[in-house]
């Protein structure tokens, strides 16, 4: 089931993030550019959003493509490539889909300004407790065919207990987690990387009998056929790509991957290529810098057994 509404971003935020705006003209759900002469459209992570908002607008209107198609005057393939955003139209003709679909003016207002924002390849998606609840990110992971993820100083959200989920925040905020959570272990054939530093499993968020149960709740995704948990020792002191969260979501040619980084009121999202580039050097780094899957176990065991030692004495 999409988010509700509300989970649109509010009218007015500001989306791009000051990298340089592209060559190509952006229209409403894709960008335009040229070969042989002819126009050609392609998707982005911008306009992929765009077209799943767009989806879940008519959806909630209870309106089917048909619904739509005489009204709008489209054919069926111009609505069902803008709704997976792989083609564009004017903003007007936006605005007409919002109003057949009877879109009150707050949702109007939310999407026209996606739809009037430049599509640099970075763009910024504010948020209150955490990215949770962020649409895009929704989006995105889903249609992510693989994922890798690294947190610094935590165990990376995708992997968390609920316990540990609300030593860090809110119930709504663990509620909409453990609901991402469940969207991806649907996933049984996409890869998963999770690169967890020594320092979290060191940590102790809430209590040992908290940490304890993450650690088991760890080992247990790490025998899980599609996922892949390994640590970055202490050992390997500190390295340029160790200092700050990131997420690769690779997607299906010939969609290019995205990647987001999390920070405390908003998340960034970018596909431009040469941005992805410099994470995809930080994922290799992480793998050349992180234990083998036998020797992250054997660690997360030691750590395991350490909070399980501090539980009991406490409980004495």
């Amino acid at each position: 089931m999409p988010p509700p509404l509300a989970a649109l971003p509010a009218a007015g935020h500001r989306y791009a993030d000051g990298h340089a705006q592209r060559s190509e003209p952006l229209v409403a759900g894709g960008f335009m550019t040229r070969a042989e002469g002819k126009p050609r459209r392609s998707s982005s992570a911008h306009s992929r959003e765009l077209g799943a908002y767009l989806r879940m607008v008519r959806q909630q209107a209870g309106k089917t493509v048909d619904d739509l198609l005489d009204v709008l005057g489209w054919s069926a393939g111009k609505l069902s490539k803008l709704e997976a955003g792989t083609r564009g139209t004017s903003p007007h003709e936006i605005a007409l889909f919002l109003g057949v679909c009877g879109a009150e003016q707050e949702v109007r207002d939310r999407v026209m300004a996606l739809v009037e924002a430049v599509d640099t390849g970075s763009f910024l998606r504010p948020h209150e407790a955490s990215a949770d609840d962020l649409f895009g990110l929704r989006v995105h992971e889903q249609q992510a065919t693989a994922i890798t993820t690294y947190d610094p100083v935590g165990v990376p959200s995708l992997a968390q207990t609920a316990d540990y989920a609300l030593a860090l925040s809110d119930t709504d905020t663990v509620a909409a987690r453990m609901d991402r959570q469940a969207h991806s272990a649907r996933r049984v054939n996409r890869p998963v990387i999770f690169y967890v530093s020594e320092a979290a499993l060191g940590s102790v968020v809430g209590s040992p009998a908290v940490m304890r149960d993450q650690l088991l709740y760890l080992t247990r995704l790490a025998h899980t056929t599609n996922i892949v948990v390994r640590v970055v020792p202490r050992a390997r002191g500190l390295h340029e790509v160790l200092q700050h969260p990131a997420t690769l979501l690779t997607l299906a040619a010939p969609h290019r991957p995205v990647v987001y980084v999390e920070t405390y009121a908003a998340t960034v999202f970018h596909d431009d290529p040469q941005v992805v580039a410099s994470y995809r050097h930080k994922m290799d780094r992480l793998s050349r810098l992180a234990l083998s899957m036998a020797d992250s176990q054997q660690l997360i065991a030691h750590w395991l057994h350490h909070h399980d030692a501090a539980h009991h004495s406490t409980s004495d």
